[in-house]
This record gives structure tokens, sequence and C-alpha cells, in this order.
């Protein structure tokens, strides 16, 4: 037996989705399928979800909007490859 899912998505998305799913050989449905059998198989969505960003992204963020716990700028390429070898 066969069910009917409606789901409202943003057009450009569903645009460029069908798009990724029409170049890896399929449409729609069958990416819909493919993910709901995933989650089925794992109990759960099959991949991570978490808040974006996560909590070390934010504070980078607020660091970098402060000017706080920067480095550089640097004067070579050779300076900033020694920093991050550091």
């Amino acid at each position: 037996m066969m069910s009917t899912i409606t789901i409202r998505v943003d057009g450009e998305l569903k645009e460029e989705a069908s798009t990724l799913f029409n170049d890896l050989g399929m449409d729609m449905t069958t990416a819909c399928t493919l993910f709901l059998k995933k989650a089925v198989a794992v109990e759960g969505i099959p991949f991570a979800v978490s808040r974006v960003p996560n909590k070390e992204t934010r504070k980078a963020i607020a660091d970098a909007i402060e000017e706080r716990n920067l480095e550089g700028p640097y004067k070579t390429m050779e300076d900033l490859k020694a920093a991050l070898d550091a």
C-alpha cells in the first residue's frame, strides 16, 4: 500500500534539492524514501542534529566581534604557519 506525504518547503530549496537528486540519478520521492528508510533503520535522524553554530563557534564569533583573543596579523606566511603549529 502506498501513501502520500505532503510537505511545504522553500521553492529555491526544492529546486536545489531536485537538481542535486537528479544529478545523483534519483527524484525527490526516491530521496525522501531513502531518508525515511535510513531513519527507521537507525531509529532516529540519520545525521547529527545540533545547534549551528555550536557553543565553541558562538564564542569565537563573539570574540571576533569584541576583538578579544585574536592572533596576528602576521607579516609572512611562515609566521602564520609557525603560530598554527604552536
